[in-house]
């Protein structure tokens, strides 16, 4: 998923008003089926108790017929109803930012250049301008990751942390501003770590951010064997099971991962992926759809069942 924005130049885009049922099992099945580098899908109430609407953004013009197949079975004739539209070229990331609402995790307020006035003295305030890659803090995965992260810090402090899949850097930013320490943040696509720098530079913490491009922890900030006390990983189920042993290595032995990027029926299968590298569900954050995990290594029985 590209956290609720759309992909690098989209050029089209499908639209479709359904029930809130329908709107959630295509999102998905959109969400799982298509290169999320070419492909963003999002579903919405437009009212209340009303009607959902279905949104997919295409970086190419797609197969319009093999996408109502795709749909038919989950809601029949109704996917010849859905409507696919060029997009005119504009500034459109922008344009969906400064529709947005300003989010908040305790005292941490993420907001756009156009909500600077609802700071509060006390807020430790991320402001992320209009880029071409992820992470704008609105969807439920990165919002998961804040709250986890506030609720972690009520019981330790972190010292070395690893933020893998920056995306725009807002999970590394917010280390980076509560710990007042450089944080390591990396992301495979190298489009995203240049709107992080830039984000970095525009909330005063350039100097903080070790930035890197590469997949996982392949480069030398990142692969440093039982390093990193808090380790962040916000992407999808797939890539974070094939990760487990990579982040179980870099994490120390009392430290903490915190994973998103997850549907509910995904989490099983990532518990199982990082059990078997002695890392248990200490506590679980659901929000719009998806869960954020907070893994600790030890014992599953010494743990809460969530």
């Amino acid at each position: 998923m590209l956290e609720g924005l759309h992909p690098n130049r989209p050029t089209h885009i499908f639209r479709i008003t359904t029930d809130e049922r329908s709107a959630r099992a295509m999102t998905d099945m959109i969400g799982e089926i298509f290169d999320p580098a070419e492909t963003a899908v999002a579903s919405f109430e437009t009212e209340d108790d009303g009607p959902w609407m279905l949104e997919a953004y295409f970086a190419h013009q797609p197969d319009e017929a093999a996408i109502r197949n795709l749909l038919r079975p989950i809601v029949g004739a109704e996917a010849d109803k859905g409507v696919f539209l060029p997009l005119e070229q504009k500034d459109w990331v922008k344009s969906s930012l400064e529709g947005l609402k300003p989010v908040r995790a305790g005292r941490i307020f993420v907001h756009g250049s156009h909500d600077r006035e609802q700071r509060l003295p006390s807020d430790i305030a991320i402001e992320i301008e209009a880029g071409l890659a992820f992470g704008t803090g609105h969807h439920g995965t990165t919002k998961g990751c804040l709250l986890a992260f506030v609720d972690e810090l009520k019981m330790r402090t972190p010292r070395h942390v690893l933020d893998v899949g920056t995306g725009t850097g807002i999970l590394a930013f917010a280390a980076a501003k509560v710990l007042k320490r450089p944080v390591v943040a990396g992301d495979i696509d190298p489009e995203a770590v240049r709107v992080a720098r830039e984000n970095a530079r525009l909330n005063g913490i350039g100097t903080w951010m070790r930035l890197y491009v590469g997949p996982g922890i392949r480069h030398a900030d990142a692969d440093r064997p039982g390093h990193f006390d808090l380790v962040f990983a916000n992407i999808l189920a797939k890539p974070l099971r094939m990760l487990a042993p990579a982040l179980a290595h870099v994490a120390s032995d009392d430290g903490t991962i915190i994973l998103s990027g997850l549907l509910y029926r995904d989490v099983p299968g990532v518990l199982s992926a990082y059990a078997h590298q002695g890392w248990y569900l200490q506590r679980r954050y659901n929000l719009d759809g998806w869960a954020a995990l907070v893994m600790t290594r030890g014992s599953a029985r010494a743990l809460p069942r969530l």
